[in-house]
Formats: C-alpha cells, structure tokens, sequence
C-alpha cells in the first residue's frame, strides 16, 4: 500500500514531540504557545488578513444560470 511521505512525517514528528513531554498534551500545548509567541509578528493573524481586490471577482456570477430560488426548485 502506498504511503504518503508528507503524512509519514507529520506523524513521525508529533510521535517525538509526544515523547520529548511524556504524552503530556497540556505540556505539548505549553510548548507550542510558548514557541509562537517566539514568532512575533511573523505569523498572520486570521483578522489582519486583506480582502481579495474587486478585479479578483469581476467575470464570476454566483449560482448556475442565474436562476433564482423559486425558478430552481419548484414547489411541492
């Protein structure tokens, strides 16, 4: 069966950081706060993040056929 080298590592990794605190989740959450924090600014706030430009949605329609609601289904 083939196995995903990405998933392999992922997996890999959070097995030696469960061991480095002894499958203490409260120490691995400790850690992994104390290590963002070390980050700053570097890390993206999801509420800083910009909205696409307008041009970015122009062209694209929402829905198919631009029907509405009522047109779509037809009541019972």
């Amino acid at each position: 069966m083939w196995e995903d080298p990405i998933v392999a590592e992922v997996h890999r990794i959070r097995e030696m950081l469960a061991a480095r605190f002894n499958f203490d989740i409260d120490a691995i959450f400790a850690d992994m706060q104390r290590r963002q924090a070390a980050l700053g600014d570097r890390l993206v706030s999801p509420r800083t993040r910009a909205e696409p430009p307008a041009e970015a949605n122009r062209g694209r329609h929402s829905g198919s056929g631009g029907s509405t609601p009522s047109e779509a289904a037809p009541a019972a």
